[in-house]
Formats: structure tokens, sequence, C-alpha cells
């Protein structure tokens, strides 16, 4: 231990930093590159790789395969996390690149629905859930591999750089696919130009492979195992000891949870909605966010350094009270500086489906008149109300003064216009700096969270079990809630029949992850790690 807090093993420990931070990063940033890319290409995928003629189900199911790399990350940060504890951090996240990379090019490599039919989206959610497996042994890895090189009184400024690369990944991810875009025309693009930022993660593999090669083991692992204390069934001791499961469950329902919430919210959903629920151009609302991201990316590190002073625990409770307080404001300032004309129609304009018949299904191909009525409007970012009549009598709807028969879309287009509704978002009323700072206040509010967050997990438990422990109650809670909050938030929507309702998801799971922390999360930024 003495070696460890020398001056000059500080010294050491400060020269190495650099490379310690950019070696860790690359890796994590490619596996949040490879998550995103997807994401942004989803209504691409929906049309690609799902039957045609239903497009709300068509971009839900990709929505949904977008969230299930999400729900299998938790067995892969129990696969993951044993080996880490097991025979090493370094070489166990060295597994994850390396597999999360093979999928992603995989990806890149598939053929479309068109071509092979049902095997197609079997195929697609195969490699999602590859990529998931992977990425659940990866943030566990890298966060305890960097703490556990991190002077103590830095701990939290040095991990939170680790933190920076989910925006970096996001924000790689847009110039790619724009630039992408802005290679080949749209026709090309749908055709096989979607494929090259799948194909970039080559080079990004290659690169990151050969930086962690270049990596020293932890000292604190290496100690364990010259002091042969190394657990032998991380699995158990981890969630069969209830001094610790509690923690576990502690982690899960609040910090966990809240940043899974806080991250779908800000990174994934509010693109969703300008683009699919607005009807912001795809590359203007690329821009904005991207234009967020960079003015947020200093505060992951700022939170971070801050939580080496003040603590980390008020510093992310106090984000998912903001997220809880502010969501459903802000999402409603997004309509009103974003597309002001659908404002005006959703508040002067009454839409209401007269049917008997209206059963809501994501997946059925039994769709009845309502159903397709249902479809358009929530398609067209238009909130309804439904009102019961008669069996046998033919939908009807009215929209103002006007009323459609039936379910056909031009005449229901043609009713919408007239009342005041526009097919797209006008660029010349979109108030573009306000749009900017409203996601940059989600963004904030993840900085807040995130930032302090690798130290935290890495603190909260023994080094022994600590990939294990941490990993499994990170992607429950940041896969499971935030993974798949855009088809929850969608689908709720679409079922209400407001645009707004489905953000009661992630204000539920972010008022919940608040009571829970501000009841038993402990304060944990002073504590030893090496035990």
């Amino acid at each position: 231990m003495n070696t460890m807090t020398s001056p000059a093993s500080r010294a050491i420990v400060t020269r190495h930093q650099f490379v310690l931070i950019f070696a860790s990063s690359f890796g994590a940033l490619l596996e949040w590159y490879d998550f995103y890319v997807y994401a942004a290409l989803a209504g691409v995928f929906g049309a690609l790789f799902f039957p045609s003629g239903n497009e709300t189900t068509a971009f839900l199911a990709s929505l949904a395969t977008f969230g299930a790399g999400f729900l299998v990350r938790p067995l892969g940060a129990l696969f993951f996390g044993r080996l880490g504890d097991r025979i090493g951090r370094k070489y166990t996240f060295m597994a994850t690149i390396v597999l999360m990379g093979v999928a992603t090019i995989g990806v890149g490599l598939l053929p479309s629905y068109e071509q092979i039919g049902m095997l197609a989206p079997v195929l697609l959610v195969s490699l999602r859930l590859l990529q998931g497996f992977a990425l659940g042994g990866e943030t566990g890895g890298a966060a305890t591999y960097l703490a556990e090189h991190s002077p103590p009184s830095k701990r939290g400024f040095y991990t939170s750089s680790l933190q920076t690369t989910a925006t970096l990944g996001l924000l790689s991810s847009i110039a790619v696919v724009g630039v992408s875009r802005a290679l080949v025309d749209e026709v090309a693009f749908q055709s096989w130009g979607w494929r090259i930022p799948f194909l970039v993660s080559t080079v990004l593999l290659i690169v990151s492979v050969y930086l962690r090669t270049r990596l020293a083991e932890s000292p604190t692992f290496e100690q364990m195992k010259h002091a042969g204390n190394l657990s032998r069934s991380p699995v158990s001791e981890s969630f069969g000891n209830w001094g610790n499961l509690k923690y576990v469950l502690i982690m899960l329902f609040s910090t966990a949870s809240g940043v899974g919430v806080i991250f779908g919210t800000g990174h994934f959903y509010a693109m969703y909605f300008l683009q699919n629920t607005l009807k912001v151009a795809p590359n203007a609302v690329n821009l904005y966010l991207a234009i967020a991201l960079v003015c947020v990316f200093p505060f992951y590190v700022l939170f971070g350094w801050l939580s080496d002073r003040i603590g980390r625990k008020w510093i992310m409770m106090s984000a998912c009270l903001l997220l809880a307080l502010t969501t459903q404001p802000i999402f409603r300032a997004l309509t009103h500086y974003a597309n002001p004309q659908l404002e005006a129609f959703q508040k002067n304009t009454t839409v209401t489906i007269y049917a008997s018949d209206c059963q809501f299904s994501l997946f059925s191909s039994a769709r009845t008149e309502c159903d397709r009525v249902r479809e358009f409007l929530s398609a067209s970012g238009v909130s309804y109300v439904q009102a019961h009549q008669k069996a046998g009598e033919p939908v009807r709807t009215v929209i103002g003064r006007v009323e459609v028969q039936g379910s056909e879309r031009h005449a229901l287009e043609s009713a919408l216009t007239a009342m005041g509704w526009t097919k797209h978002a006008d660029p010349a009323s979109i108030n573009a700096p306000m749009v900017v700072l409203l996601m940059w206040v989600l963004l904030l509010f993840l900085a807040m969270v995130y930032g302090p967050m690798a130290a935290f997990m890495v603190e909260l438990f023994p080094a022994r079990i600590r990939y294990t422990s941490l990993s499994l109650p990170f992607h429950l809670g940041s896969g499971w809630f935030g993974g798949m909050l855009p088809f929850v938030v969608s689908a709720m929507s679409v079922a209400a029949g407001n645009v707004y309702f489905g953000l009661w998801y992630p204000i539920a799971i972010a008022a919940l992850s608040f009571v829970v922390g501000v009841l038993f999360v402990p304060e944990t930024f002073r504590r030893d790690i090496t035990v």
C-alpha cells in the first residue's frame, strides 16, 4: 500500500493518466457509437427490416428492437462481471469490445426484409442482442478499471471523463450518419448508404483493440490476486448476501433507474419527439442535438469534479427531481418553439374518433378502421379523444368543424390541413436557439447524474465483487428503464391518443429514484476502494 501512496507513485499515476483515460474511453466511445447509429437510423430500419403497410407498427417495432439490446444487457453484466472479478478487468473488457464491434459490423452487412423475408428482423434482433450483451460488460469494466487507477481525491473527476463517451459516441454517430447522407442521394441511402455508418466501426474496432492491448491490469485486482483474495463465486457473493444485495437494490431503484430515464429522455426521446411528432427535418434535429451535446460536454467533468468536493449523492438526486418536475413543461415548450402551427392546432382543434371497434394492438395484422385512423393521427403528431358509438356504424372522425367518414388517409389529411395542421414543421417558424436550449437542459440533467456516477458505483461495492455487483443493477436500471423508454413512451402516447401522455413514464421513474435515493443512498466519495 505504501508504494501506491508515495509521491513517486502519484507522479507515475499522473504521467500515465491520459493514456489510461484515452484507452478506456475510446473503447466505450465505440460501443456507444454503435448503439447510437442504430438509434439515428431507427426510422430507416422500420422500412428495411419489417413488413410494410403499417408505418406506426414498423416504427414501434424498430424502437422495440433498439430496446431489445438494452434488455439483454443484465445478462452480459452477470457473465462479464463474473469474469472481471475472477480473471481481471483488462481481459474482460477487451472481450466486450471485440464482441460489440463484430456485431455492429454484422448489422451493416444484413440483407433487408425484401431480400430474405422474416429472417431479416430475426437476424437484426440477434445482432442487437449481441451488442447489448457486450455492452453489459463494458460499462462496469471500464468504470472499475479507471476508478481503481485514479487518485482517491480525484476519482470523480477522472472517471467523469469516461462518462463523456456517451456524448462523444452520439456526436460521432450524428456526424457519420450526416456525412453518409450527404455523400449519396436519399434513394441510394435507403438502399445501401445506411450501411456506411455501421461499417465505419471496423476502423474504430481496430484502434480500440490496439489501445487496450497496451493497458496494464488494475492495481487493485493485482493486489487481490497476489493476496489470494479473489472471490470464488462473485455472483452468489454479490446477490446472495443481504449486506451487499441491499446496496444492489438501492442502486437499482435510485441512481441506475434515474440515469436510465434521464438518459432515454434527453438522448433518445427528445430526438424522436422532434422528428416524428413535431415533424422537424431530421438534419435540423441532428444539428440542434449536436450543438446541445457540445455545449453540455464540459459539465460531465464539472459535476465529476464537484462530486469530489461536496459528495456525489445530492448532485445525482437533484437531477432526478429536476427531470420529474420539468419534463412535461420542456416537451410542451419544444412544441411551442419547434412547431408553433401544431401547437396552435392542438389548442384550437378537438379531434374525436367515433367508433365501436378501437382495440389498440401494436403487432396485430388485423386492423380495424379505427386502428388505421389512430395510427394516422399518431404518426401526424395529432392528439385525439375517442367516443363510443353503436356497433355497425361507420367510423367517423370529427376534426374541428370537419367530419371524415372512414379511414382514407387523404381525406383525413385534407381535414387536418383545413383546420391549420401542417405536414412538416415550417423551418422559418422554428426558434432554433430555444430548441437547442431545451435540449441542453435535458442533457444537463444527465451530466449531473452521469458525471459522478461511475465513481459512486465503484465506491459502493467491495473490490472482490465490484465488477459483478455494480454491473447488474446499472444495466437493469439504465437498460430496462431507459433503453425501452422511447418504445414505452411512444406506445403509451399512441394508446392514450395524447402526444404528451407517455412522458408520465420517465416522470414517475425519476420521482421514485429521487425518493429512494434520498432515503437510502449513502454518501461514498471518501471511501477506500482497495478493500
